[in-house]
């Protein structure tokens, strides 16, 4: 397990790398979906502040209880944590939704990102960082250090499909 200082770190230079790329983009660009069915590059932010804020709360949950403590990830999600790394694939999510609502503003994307690491790296400068988890809906039980190591896997694995988006709507 990584300690704190460096699962902080990491997840500071994931969210920072999204701020960064909103420079490259109009409005116009990020609402642009690539193809019929898919999400445009400002649902994928959308998705990314959802997700986020959700693995946030479940951070805040697991520090300010023991409950769970001696409960286990699944082997597919220890997988992914012993390589720090979101298979490299394309994955279902049952809980994604195609018609994700359109950012109607940059300024509120950055805002966001921007409220979400202060907010993280608040939450463990003041926490009382109790041993305890909370229910992954598909992983199983993580602690608030291993909520924060999948937040910052989960941003770094939607960098590839940023990386196809951008091809498609630039060609």
């Amino acid at each position: 397990m990584l300690s704190i200082a460096k699962l902080l770190s990491a997840f500071n230079s994931s969210i920072t790398l999204w701020i960064g790329y909103l420079d490259a983009y109009t409005l116009q660009q990020l609402q642009r979906r690539p193809a019929p069915g898919s999400w445009s590059l400002g649902q994928v932010y959308k998705h990314l502040i959802s997700d986020t804020e959700f693995y946030v709360s479940q951070m805040k949950a697991a520090l300010e209880t023991d409950k769970y403590s001696d409960e286990k990830m699944t082997p597919a999600a220890a997988a992914m944590f012993a390589a720090n790394s979101f298979p490299n694939q394309q994955l279902e999510n049952p809980f994604n939704d195609i018609n994700l609502p359109q950012p109607t503003n940059k300024e509120q994307l950055l805002q966001q990102l921007t409220a979400l690491n202060k907010n993280v790296h608040q939450l463990f400068r003041n926490a009382g960082h109790k041993g305890g988890k909370t229910l992954h809906p598909g992983f199983q039980y993580f602690s608030a250090a291993e909520w924060l190591q999948f937040a910052d896997m989960h941003l770094r694995h939607h960098l590839r499909q940023k990386e196809r988006i951008d091809a498609m709507i630039s060609a």
